[in-house]
């Protein structure tokens, strides 16, 4: 039974999501602050967060900022009036996997949780991080079925997306992945939104690679879509 936070301060809207949600065989939580929904998430053990940007406390996109920041590694989902495509692209820019505006239909919001669950999904419990002894400082390192990324001896930390992304770029490093083929296979045939959800994705992978001092980047092929660069260690 996958667990859900759904952060919504209001009773007439998180009531119905409430039992729909149950019906389909979801442990539901409900937080209705922001500071509320990042306790919860700090205790652990939620597979999915639904959440809204109108809150009383702190507004969406920085609970949703402070999620990732910590750690948080599962889907968010935005649930938001707010429908202008920057609200979406700054709503993904911060960590989000997902934006569906509201009003919304069951029908789509249920799809777009079994896709991200789909996405997500582990086998077991994760494993104590097994770097190898040797790997050179900067060395990018993908275990696709561990889901980790190293870069060095240092695990890199990913959302589910952002780690879908770089697994399918490094399974061929150096070929050019083409955008339809990164959106087929890692937003399947479920997503319903733009395709600005890969720029942004990809834009949070290349600051993470960076900051992290990796030797490799992803490359942007104009026209066609990107691959998965690496730098040759220094002389």
């Amino acid at each position: 039974m996958p667990r859900l936070l759904l952060v919504e301060d209001d009773d007439q809207i998180a009531a119905p999501l409430i039992r729909t949600l149950e019906r389909e065989d979801y442990e539901v939580f409900r937080a209705s602050t922001g500071q509320d929904a990042l306790d919860r998430a700090e205790a652990g053990g939620l597979d999915v967060v639904l959440l809204d940007l109108g809150l009383p406390d702190i507004d969406g996109l920085e609970v949703c900022r402070r999620l990732r920041a910590s750690g948080f590694q599962s889907p968010v989902m935005i649930l938001t009036a707010r429908g202008g495509e920057l609200d979406r692209v700054v709503g993904l820019d911060v960590g989000a996997d997902d934006y569906l505006a509201k009003p919304f239909g069951l029908a789509e919001l249920l799809a777009r949780l079994r896709a991200l669950l789909r996405r997500s999904a582990s086998a077991g419990p994760t494993p104590a991080p097994t770097p190898d002894v040797g790997s050179a400082p900067g060395q990018l390192r993908v275990d696709a079925q561990a889901r980790r990324v190293w870069v060095g001896t240092d695990e890199l930390a990913l959302t589910a997306k952002e780690f879908d992304v770089i697994a399918l770029l490094d399974s061929e490093p150096g070929a050019v992945m083409t955008r339809e083929r990164v959106m087929d296979e890692v937003w399947d045939e479920n997503w319903f939104g733009s395709t600005k959800t890969l720029d942004a994705t990809i834009g949070r992978l290349r600051q993470k690679l960076e900051d992290s001092g990796a030797r490799a980047r992803v490359v942007t092929v104009r026209g066609v879509g990107f691959r998965l660069e690496s730098d040759p260690p220094d002389a």
